[in-house]
């Protein structure tokens, strides 16, 4: 996994990425943390696990940090792929490097990890109930015929990664990521995974709120599409 960046994005994730960073670095050896205005430890946590972290003053989303960290592995390193992971424990390294092996021996540019192909534990009904429609919403708006949407486990080949200019800077990005896969004519496949809603993820960051605002966010970015 010596070419492979992991992209991990961050924003008061202080209380568990010590753990995730363990858990990363038993197979990989380049780790980049984005820390989106975090108003806690989460920075100095990341740097005492040694890896490299990259800092926004305030925080501009996810998608931000995700675009951050992109361009630090296309301007400053020779990685043929990197890996998106959220740092608040819901995925499972062993998938990572799954998939990470299927983009190498492929060459498919994108790889998306996919919970409906695999599983999910401990998912509540009422956003699995918006995760069917937010699904629906991204084959319509995209034309790609996904398992699964708004998914933070994905491998990208510099070729994806080079057409990747989000613009989305909150949650949206996940599905502004599947329409640049359709407008650069990228090659992606899905992949099964594991993810895993703890009480911790429910709590910080799985509200069904959140998703209605990724609906919001995306209705937002078609309108100003045609103007």
């Amino acid at each position: 996994m010596d070419k492979t960046v992991v992209v991990v994005p961050m924003y008061n994730e202080g209380p568990v990425v010590a753990e995730v960073l363990a858990a990363l670095r038993a197979s990989f050896t380049r780790i980049v943390c984005v820390d989106d205005g975090s108003a806690d430890d989460s920075a100095a946590v990341a740097r005492s696990a040694g890896v490299l972290v990259l800092r926004h003053s305030v925080n501009l989303g996810q998608g931000a940090a995700l675009q951050t960290g992109f361009d630090y592995v296309l301007r400053h390193t020779d990685a043929t792929h990197a890996v998106t992971f959220d740092a608040d424990g819901q995925y499972r390294v062993d998938d990572a490097v799954a998939m990470v092996e299927v983009a190498a021996a492929t060459g498919v540019d994108i790889v998306l990890g996919s919970r409906n192909l695999g599983r999910t534990e401990g998912q509540p009904v009422a956003r699995r109930i918006l995760m069917r429609s937010a699904l629906a919403f991204s084959r319509r708006s995209t034309g790609l015929e996904l398992t699964d949407t708004h998914n933070g486990l994905r491998v990208l080949n510099r070729r994806a990664l080079a057409a990747m200019c989000l613009r989305q800077r909150g949650m949206a990005h996940a599905s502004e990521i599947e329409s640049r896969i359709r407008s650069a004519d990228l090659s992606w496949r899905e992949h099964p995974i594991t993810m895993t809603y703890t009480d911790y993820t429910r709590r910080k960051g799985q509200s069904n709120i959140n998703a209605l605002n990724v609906v919001f966010d995306l209705a937002a970015e078609r309108i100003g599409a045609t103007l």
